[in-house]
C-alpha cells in the first residue's frame, strides 16, 4: 500500500514508519524537521512541513490509499488548535475513497469517563483538558467532513514491545482503560488500513490484560 503518516518522527508515528516499511509499504512522511526522522529506506519519502499547512497536507495525501494521522504535542498548558486544524486541512484534501486512520485518545467522545479515578478526575481536568477538547472538535471534523474514517483511541501508551494483544472496544459499558505498547498501536493501524473494520466508529484500544 502507499500509505502517508502525518505526525511520523516520534510515539505511534514513528512506530508506524517503521512497520509500515517492514511489511513493505511505501511510506510518505510529513514532518517539520526532516532531520528529527531517524528511519531511514528508499521506500520512505519526506515532504517538509506543517500539519497545519494546507499545501504540505495537500502534497502528502495525494496518491496515497490511506492517510494516518498520528500527531502529538507536548502542550498542555496553552490552548492547543493543531488537532482540529490538521484535520480541517486533511478533510479538504482527502478524495471520498481514501482511508483516514486518527490517533485521538481516552478521553475523546463517548471514552471520556473511562479512565479511571485519577485519569478522569484529576489528570484530565488539571493537565489535559485543552487537549482534549481539541480532539474532541478534531473528532467532530472527521466525522462530519470526511467520507472513510476510523478513530483509534488507545489507552494510557507505553513504549514495550509489540504484542499482538490487543481489545479494540466500541462497546464501552463497564469498560476502564489500561495500558497498551505504541507498537500495539501501530500493528493495529496497519491491520485497519489493510482490511478496514472499523469505518465510521472510534475503537478504544487496550490490552486483554494490564500490563
Amino acid at each position: 500500500m502507499k500509505v502517508a503518516v502525518i505526525g511520523a518522527t516520534r510515539g505511534i508515528g514513528l512506530e508506524l514508519v517503521r512497520a509500515a516499511l517492514a511489511y513493505g509499504h511505501e511510506v510518505t512522511a510529513l514532518v517539520r524537521d526532516p532531520a528529527s526522522m531517524a528511519e531511514k529506506s528508499p521506500r520512505l519519502r519526506i515532504v517538509k512541513g506543517s500539519a497545519e499547512d494546507a499545501t504540505a497536507v495537500a502534497n502528502v495525501v495525494e496518491g496515497q490509499d490511506v492517510v494516518c494521522d498520528t500527531l502529538g504535542t507536548r502542550n498542555v498548558t496553552g490552548e492547543v488548535r493543531l488537532f482540529s486544524n490538521a484535520a480541517e486541512k486533511l478533510a479538504a484534501a482527502l478524495q471520498p475513497d481514501q482511508l483516514l486512520i486518527t490517533v485521538t485518545g481516552i478521553g475523546t467522545g463517548d471514552s471520556k469517563g473511562h479512565g479511571g479515578f485519577l485519569y478522569d478526575k484529576v489528570f484530565m481536568p488539571l493537565v489535559l483538558r485543552r487537549m482534549y477538547a481539541d480532539k474532541d472538535r478534531q473528532e467532530a471534523i472527521i466525522r462530519n467532513r470526511v467520507a472513510r474514517w476510523i478513530i483509534v483511541r488507545p489507552g494510557f501508551l507505553t513504549n514495550g514491545p509489540r504484542t499482538g494483544k490487543i481489545r479494540a472496544v466500541t462497546d464501552l459499558r463497564g469498560v476502564t482503560g489500561n495500558k497498551i505498547s505504541r507498537a500495539d498501536v501501530a500493528e493495529f493501524i496497519l491491520a485497519q488500513a489493510k482490511s478496514p473494520e472499523f469505518i465510521g466508529k472510534t475503537p478504544l484500544l487496550i490490552s486483554p490484560i494490564s500490563r
